[in-house]
């Protein structure tokens, strides 16, 4: 059965954003095109290569910096080049430049579009309804992506921001008298099954413990809420560029004070 294949972790982010750009693309040419996808995947991956070879002295394994780079292939919507390469290598050097006791701090990708809307917003989008809200094609994405999430154990992440999400498009029908489907339209689309199955889900960036995580993706939730209240486009964006960081720090100082109570 599908479940019972084995899958080796290096190839499950791998594999999930390929099913992502191959059922989005058949589905209805959801890049902006092959050669900016190609720009963002290079740019990327040669960013992870030098970088790493920089620092550690060492070639590495180019897993991650495929993900970030069909990431941002995907998102990244400009009639230029330059934001696909600029906003790939970004995202890969911020993992080098921020580093908080050895880890970096952001999910690669979530940087990189945020710090590109914040310099660039004139010359560069980001992907959000343009597939539509075809169902056949995000039920495909949500089934490769979630039978892939599964095998790594982090579907508890997904779910608690979603009913989290809900909730609080619910509070904010209160607040703004908006409908309640309309607020919670946005799940079905791209750019929130790229968010859920991707950013927050990342095992570089995400607390160490089961109930830390699900902590994080309900005050992910919160802060977007905040965000959208102040008619922000890109609202998760924003609200896991606030939240994942601190709580990363916060989830390292913890193990930190644990582990040298057990050494006293």
């Amino acid at each position: 059965m599908l479940k019972d294949l084995i899958i080796p972790k290096t190839l499950i982010g791998p594999l999930l954003i390929s099913g992502v750009v191959i059922a989005a693309h058949l589905s209805f040419g959801v890049l902006d095109g092959w050669n900016k996808f190609a720009i963002a995947l290079v740019a990327a991956m040669g960013t992870e290569l030098v970088f790493h070879r920089i620092v550690t002295g060492k070639w590495r394994d180019l897993s991650s910096a495929y993900i970030s780079g069909n990431s941002a292939g995907i998102l990244v919507r400009s009639p230029m080049l330059w934001p696909f390469a600029l906003t790939a290598a970004i995202s890969i050097a911020s993992k080098y430049v921020f580093r908080f006791r050895n880890t970096h701090l952001w999910n690669p990708t979530n940087f990189g579009i945020v710090v590109m809307l914040m310099i660039a917003s004139d010359s560069m989008a980001v992907l959000s309804v343009q597939w539509g809200s075809n169902m056949w094609a995000m039920g495909m994405i949500w089934v490769i992506g979630l039978i892939v999430i599964s095998k790594v154990r982090l579907f508890h992440i997904c779910a608690v921001y979603v009913a989290s999400f809900i909730f609080f498009a619910w509070i904010r029908t209160l607040i703004t008298g908006d409908l309640f489907l309309a607020e919670i339209a946005p799940l079905t689309g791209p750019m929130y099954q790229l968010f859920v199955l991707f950013m927050i889900t990342d095992p570089k960036t995400t607390v160490s413990t089961r109930n830390g995580q699900m902590l994080v993706a309900f005050l992910i939730a919160m802060t977007e809420m905040f965000f959208r209240l102040g008619e922000a486009v890109y609202a998760p964006f924003y609200a896991l560029f606030v939240v994942g960081p601190v709580a990363l720090v916060v989830d390292i100082l913890i193990r930190e004070r644990r582990e040298r109570r057990e050494k006293e």
